[in-house]
């Protein structure tokens, strides 16, 4: 009796676990991918604004060697898509895997990953077709993204690895920071700086998504994602896409960027200065309160400032005093301390220098 349940049970059971396999296979299908990854170059004539390292890669592409190469500059300027471009355009998809090997900042890269996986990858020996017949270098590439926060054991172990293993293995080290890089790594690479990206470039790329996307926008609205990203194209495809889902089937506004990117409102900034330079400091108090209560990061609020003081119409001896007390708060924001306390600090030095034009 128990055997024939059993049985029931698992024909019972059966339809459902199919199910179960067929809804991932669907779900697949349907997978969103984020408007960053959607919308990275594909192959290297796809980056923006880089000319130097597009023109170097370019050579490499059509036969010429490949230096072991250092990409350094702010984030979200196209060091990671650029490199991950050539690879994918020099091996083809087939080859890629093999021939690619990748290690980010999450991944464990001490001492130990560089002798081991590091040095038995680069050993590998490789042909110089690919399974489409077309020719590809006979080299692998190896990636190591924001290579700033290895350890200097860990650069160190990697200078002879990168001569040794020369004939088969090509690094890239991409890095915010090249001052990070040990003096040894940097002469055995060619240096690439990628600068932030203009705003025409920037604006270029973000109206191209909109109409692949069919978004309705303004032109106030793409203006305030160029302005708010600084260069960092990432970041201004980010907003945008938060904007949209934030706005369904309206226009992407001026107001509505701001709001996501969470600047403060420069009417905000504005009135707080009016009380610096003319009210009093149970008023500052208020208004300082009030900004911190809102929830903006006192970070903002300080860089925020520091472009508005520069316009203010105070003599260079008092904006120095500012700019001078600006670095402390930064400082003491930096390790912790209170925000609130910080922000009024600051304000009281440039309530303080304000009171001395009148």
């Amino acid at each position: 009796m128990q055997a024939f349940l059993k049985g029931a049970s698992v024909q019972a059971t059966r339809p459902q676990k199919d199910k179960a396999a067929a809804g991932p296979s669907a779900e697949k299908k349907a997978k969103p991918l984020p408007w960053v990854e959607k919308y990275r170059p594909k192959c290297v004539d796809e980056v923006a604004f880089q000319e130097e390292v597009v023109a170097v890669l370019k050579k490499s592409l059509e036969g010429a060697d490949l230096p072991n190469l250092l990409f350094y500059g702010p984030p979200g300027t196209g060091k990671t898509s650029t490199i991950l471009a050539a690879a994918r355009e020099l091996f083809g998809p087939e080859l890629y895997r093999q021939r690619v090997l990748e290690l980010n900042a999450s991944d464990e890269r001490g001492i130990q990953v560089v002798r081991e996986k590091v040095k038995n990858f680069a050993q590998l020996t490789v042909a110089g077709t690919r399974t489409d017949g077309k020719l590809c270098p006979p080299f692998k590439i190896i990636i190591l993204d924001e290579a700033d926060s290895m350890t200097a054991p860990a650069q160190a172990a990697l200078r002879r690895t990168m001569e040794k293993e020369s004939r088969t293995t090509r690094f890239c080290l991409i890095c915010n920071y090249v001052s990070r890089i040990i003096e040894p790594l940097t002469s055995r690479c060619s240096k690439f700086r990628f600068k932030p990206l203009a705003n025409k470039i920037q604006e270029e790329r973000l109206l191209e998504i909109c109409e692949k996307e069919n978004l309705k926008y303004s032109k106030e609205g793409i203006a305030a994602l160029v302005k708010v990203s600084e260069g960092d194209l990432r970041k201004a495809i980010t907003f945008l896409q938060s904007a949209a889902r934030l706005n369904v089937d309206k226009e992407i506004t001026h107001s509505a960027v701001i709001e996501i990117a969470g600047v403060v409102p420069p009417k905000m900034i504005d009135s707080l200065l009016q009380i610096c330079f003319k009210g009093t400091f149970e008023k500052l108090e208020v208004a300082v309160k009030n900004m911190v209560d809102e929830g903006y990061a006192a970070t903002q609020i300080l860089s925020q400032l520091h472009e508005t003081i520069i316009e203010q119409d105070l003599n260079d001896k008092q904006k120095s005093a500012i700019a001078e007390k600006m670095a402390v708060v930064d400082k003491c924001l930096v390790d912790g301390a209170d925000e609130y306390l910080q922000m009024l600090s600051l304000c009281s030095v440039i309530m303080q220098q304000a009171s001395q034009n009148n």
